[in-house]
């Protein structure tokens, strides 16, 4: 099993021996009381298992990883307990800052002790970009688009810092990887110009396009290739979006631990604000959609015929994006 929304594991130290749970909205919900006010500066966020029970809001301060749903439950002050809740400005969100520095020791995990979950554990809507980089464009022989191009993905396809992919239970054996940087919306808008588009961008995080080439190439549409169940991991952390510059990031993908892919964003083809302006003249974006802004060269597909050595299980692959840290999941 893929460990994604459906299957995410506990904090452990402080809050350890905690089982597996079903996604949902922890009881401590219940006590977010103040909605609304701008998104906090300077926070980066996961999402963990709870001990309020089900997938709950994480914070990474100097102190660990702050559980904020079990802090939340014992204390009843109104803060958000997932990260849907907070994208959506759902609870106190000022508050937040004095939580991470404030709360007591015993809500606070070591974050090799954390299992993390999908940074978001649901998406309205997860979209896709292909042919982003001029070397990815090169290597496969194609030509450079002269729009976006868009597909694809799905919640079932959301999976985790430390999840695993299945493979031999799927159908396929080109596996093939795209370490990617990723988008959160925080604020919706349709038509946006594009000296305002990143202001509508909640964070960025890690993430891997994971594709099956052979399914990808079958037809004309890409999504039997792109969009199989655990095929998107995303994490650790997102990155408040004032934390950084999305166009001067370092990405690399490793493949055990040998690195495969390496490039620096500021290479796209078609930069953050162009991607979220271009899309929401086709939709209407709303908060909690995800933007994969697509993969740099080194994939194994654009290797030499005999050269190309598909992925396979235990594999351990990783994207590693600077600022962002480093999201690792094993095929299984």
């Amino acid at each position: 099993m893929p460990a994604s929304r459906r299957s995410v594991i506990a904090l452990g130290g402080a809050v350890a021996g905690l089982g597996l749970s079903a996604v949902g909205v922890p009881a401590a919900a219940q006590g977010v009381r103040r909605s609304g006010g701008e998104h906090p500066k300077n926070i980066t966020y996961t999402t963990i298992q709870s001990g309020a029970g089900g997938l709950g809001l994480g914070i990474r301060t100097t102190r660990g990883v702050l559980d904020v749903a079990a802090y939340e439950k014992a204390r009843k002050l109104g803060l958000p307990v997932t990260m849907e809740d907070v994208i959506n400005r759902r609870g106190d969100l000022a508050a937040l800052a004095s939580a991470a520095s404030g709360a007591p020791a015993q809500y606070f995990g070591k974050e090799a002790d954390v299992r993390f979950g999908p940074v978001v554990s649901t998406a309205p809507k997860i979209f896709c970009v292909g042919l982003n980089y001029r070397a990815h464009v090169a290597e496969g022989g194609g030509t450079e688009p002269k729009e976006p191009i868009l597909f694809n993905k799905f919640d079932s396809c959301l999976n985790s810092h430390g999840g695993t992919i299945p493979i031999s239970q799927q159908k396929g054996s080109n596996w093939d990887y795209e370490a990617e940087l990723v988008m959160i919306i925080g604020r919706g808008g349709k038509n946006i110009p594009k000296e305002q588009a990143l202001s509508h961008v909640f964070g960025y995080c890690n993430g891997n396009d994971f594709t099956e080439r052979a399914r990808q190439r079958v037809s004309g549409q890409w999504m039997l290739g792109k969009a199989g169940d655990g095929w998107g991991p995303l994490g650790p952390w997102l990155v408040s979006a004032d934390q950084l510059d999305p166009q001067n990031l370092d990405l690399k993908c490793i493949v055990n631990g040998e690195v495969r892919q390496s490039s620096n964003t500021r290479l796209m083809i078609f930069d953050c604000k162009t991607l979220v302006s271009y899309i929401s003249e086709h939709w209407q974006l709303t908060p909690g959609d995800v933007i994969f802004t697509g993969t740099c060269e080194g994939v194994i597909s654009g290797y030499p015929p005999d050269k190309q050595v598909w992925l396979k299980p235990g594999d351990r692959v990783s994207t590693e994006i600077s600022r962002l840290g480093r999201l690792d999941f094993t095929l299984t």
